[in-house]
């Protein structure tokens, strides 16, 4: 029932006025592909995961740039009693009512080699006493420090390792995303090629019914054919107008779909060209192999998660063990009630500070920790290994599908050529009598069949070309590099 009612909406909405003038767009392929590549919402995605990766790597580029920051403390008043130790033990409280304020620039530099950070800054304090109505200065006019862990986890030294591999990464992974898209905006292309040619296919399977069927009547009158054969001619009349029903419902809902998947409005509707050539291009296993372990992000992906396992190892295994962090600063300083006389006759400023974690009874917790990520990186080693291999093996595979898509486009070519002479064969046949009706309705469905098994051959071929150049990132035609235009995306 609510497929009638759908058939007839259809056909109710295609009566209406200025519904079937829409302006029609004729696409090829090519301009498919291309459209779903500049504006569907998957590669706006994919352009937005782009410029997140971008981002993440300016980041961790950052850190090892100089960094100047800038801290103020306006306010930090005060009134209250404070003890005073004196030397016979006893205290002695002050009335305290004071204002201080501070003011400090500081350049930070990160050093990537031992993991530590090196930094200069200079200080300004005022000290505001609103009981004596005085005031003081304190100045530090320059001052140099170093931070460096010793026997540490130099966090740096791993994301240098890391991230360019994982920015390229989202390079890589951003072209073979607009290979997806193409393979998918094929897919969707040739739904909607096979969607036209099927309904082209009904109505002329509609006309001709009808045009047998007045005949087949005729013959009956006078007794030349029986009455099962008009019987079955009339059925066959019957289902034709069916089947244009159920095309026309498949051709607006796959029209639907791919614009809807190419981001396009309604104002103007859909026709596409069916290809009439197909490159040349020839895959051998051993170059594309090397052509896929050299460009495919899955390659940089294994290699980045080993790396990120021996990562996780030494993390373990500083936290473990002896650590220590030296800290060391060397500058001057000086106060004094005027401002100026802070900076005048300066006082040296050092300080070293050597802090050491030596781990005496954890129960076993650091060890446990090492060995659970040894136990990973082992885990990953052998998923990595299988990967590999399964990556191979599904490379070979995709090789030799694609080697024979151009002989079975050729085939179901020859096919749909026979098929459909076949038919026009049997239909002079039957209309001089020499043939019944069953014959002619066997023609007209290997026909039908012929014409989805071009169809769906050549979309096979498209899908399986365009995922050659997923897996090598490779132009097949030209053996060039896929280019993308990065800076573009960024703006």
């Amino acid at each position: 029932m609510n497929r009638i009612v759908i058939v007839f909406a259809f056909i109710a909405l295609a009566s209406l006025p200025g519904y079937s003038q829409k302006p029609i767009n004729r696409l090829t392929l090519q301009e498919v592909v291309q459209m779903a590549k500049d504006q569907s919402p998957q590669a706006i995605l994919a352009k937005h995961r782009f410029r997140a990766s971008y981002w993440e790597f300016r980041t961790f580029k950052a850190e090892f740039l100089p960094s100047i920051t800038l801290s103020s403390n306006l306010l930090n008043y005060n009134r209250s009693l404070i003890g005073d130790l004196q030397p016979s033990g006893s205290y002695n409280y002050i009335d305290v009512d004071k204002n201080t304020s501070s003011l400090e620039f500081t350049l930070n530099q990160n050093i990537g080699l031992t993991g530590g950070k090196f930094y200069v800054n200079t200080a300004l304090d005022r000290n505001d006493y609103f009981k004596n109505d005085s005031s003081a200065y304190k100045s530090v006019p320059y001052q140099i420090g170093l931070s460096q862990p010793i026997y540490g986890y130099n966090s740096l030294k791993w994301k240098k390792k890391i991230e360019p591999i994982k920015y390229e990464e989202a390079k890589r992974t951003y072209i073979q995303t607009i290979e997806t898209i193409s393979m998918e905006a094929t897919q969707l292309f040739f739904n909607l090629i096979l969607a036209q040619e099927n309904l082209k296919t009904a109505n002329l399977n509609y006309a001709n019914s009808d045009t047998l069927y007045k005949i087949a009547k005729g013959r009956y009158n006078i007794g030349t054919i029986a009455e099962n054969e008009l019987l079955q001619m009339e059925l066959s009349f019957l289902n034709a107008g069916s089947d244009v029903s159920d095309a026309e419902v498949d051709l607006h809902l796959k029209k639907s779909k791919i614009k809807s998947y190419l981001g396009l409005n309604d104002q103007y509707d859909l026709e596409l060209v069916i290809p009439d050539s197909l490159p040349v291009a020839e895959a051998k296993y051993d170059e594309v192999l090397a052509l896929a372990k050299m460009n495919n992000p899955d390659i940089l992906e294994f290699s980045r998660q080993l790396i990120e396992a021996n990562r996780d190892v030494a993390l373990a295994r500083s936290q473990r063990g002896f650590s220590a962090t030296l800290n060391a600063t060397y500058g001057v300083n000086r106060d004094a009630e005027l401002l100026a006389n802070t900076y005048k006759n300066f006082n040296d400023l050092q300080t070293i500070n050597i802090q050491l974690q030596i781990p005496i009874l954890d129960w076993g917790l650091g060890k446990g920790k090492v060995k659970m990520a040894q136990s990973s990186r082992e885990v990953i080693r052998t998923t990595v290994d299988q990967a590999m291999v399964d990556f191979e093996q599904d490379v070979f595979l995709k090789v030799m599908q694609f080697n024979r898509q151009n002989d079975q486009v050729d085939l179901a070519k020859r096919a749909d050529l026979i098929s459909q002479n076949r038919y026009n064969v049997t239909k002079e046949r039957f209309l001089i009598g020499k043939i019944d009706v069953l014959d002619l309705n066997v023609a007209q469905t290997e026909r039908d069949a012929a014409k989805k098994k071009f169809i769906n051959a050549l979309s096979s071929f498209w899908q399986y070309y365009y995922q050659m150049r997923r897996i090598t990132l490779v132009e097949l035609e030209t053996n060039q590099p896929l280019k993308a235009d990065f800076e573009l995306l960024l703006k």
